[in-house]
């Protein structure tokens, strides 16, 4: 019998597009699903009460229930170091791997790993945000050496109306980043439905584009031990990057 493979996924109260698309992504490799914990999240902005949602503590409670079952690995399916910066999704896995003894990443770690291997210094951006946390996004990027090379957000600031946005309006935001020529494209939220249309993108613009549901899935494969090239239809990222 083929060995199970279980990925745990840490969860935004208030999202419901990563679990189904996950679930969905994942579908073609028989030995491997996906189990998520929840905690609050309900609004994405620069206020002390929404930073405050990403006290580590809560996170690793939800960790804790993961780890119950006995998961190969845990990801932070979330993007919230993109604006409170990346040294907080480090500090996290180690709490998390220190807590639970189980191997962690995050979306945006994962997504900087990819950014790093396909040598990537001038990026797209498709995100909902507000101006201020766009900002802060693009400024650390930077620190990072990657100039911003188109960029299309919404202006939202509650999580669940993230969901909402059209899949149409999401495929148009990334077709006019697309058309800055930037190395690659990131879609940075984990509570918009455009992952599923990344393959047809990539096509369309030659550009190689980074959904931040995939990104945590592709690395918690990885953690796991399973070929990445086996998830097709979901993007170049899955069969090309390593």
């Amino acid at each position: 019998m083929t060995k199970r493979v279980l990925l745990g996924m840490l969860t935004p109260s208030s999202n419901t597009s990563l679990e189904p698309i996950t679930t969905a992504m994942v579908a073609g490799l028989p030995e491997v699903s996906a189990h998520f914990s929840r905690f609050k999240v309900t609004e994405i902005a620069l206020s002390s009460k929404a930073l405050a949602q990403f006290d580590n503590n809560e996170i690793l409670r939800a960790a804790e229930l993961l780890a119950h079952a006995r998961v190969d690995s845990i990801g932070w399916n979330g993007t919230s170091s993109g604006w409170l910066g990346f040294e907080a999704d480090v500090r996290l896995c180690e709490q998390i791997t220190a807590a639970t003894g189980i191997p962690a990443t995050t979306s945006m770690l994962a997504l900087n790993e990819i950014l790093e291997q396909r040598k990537v210094t001038r990026l797209g951006y498709v995100t909902p945000y507000l101006d201020n946390v766009q900002a802060r996004i693009l400024e650390n990027y930077g620190k990072l050496g990657i100039v911003c090379q188109g960029e299309r957000h919404l202006g939202l600031q509650d999580n669940f109306s993230f969901s909402e946005v059209p899949v149409s309006q999401l495929e148009a935001m990334t077709r006019d980043v697309a058309m800055d020529r930037p190395d690659a494209i990131t879609i940075i939220c984990t509570n918009l439905k455009a992952a599923p249309s990344v393959a047809k993108l990539e096509r369309e613009t030659g550009i190689p584009i980074y959904d931040t549901i995939a990104t945590v899935v592709w690395k918690c494969l990885r953690l796991a031990g399973v070929d990445t090239r086996r998830v097709t239809e979901w993007g170049s990222l899955f069969q090309e990057v390593a």
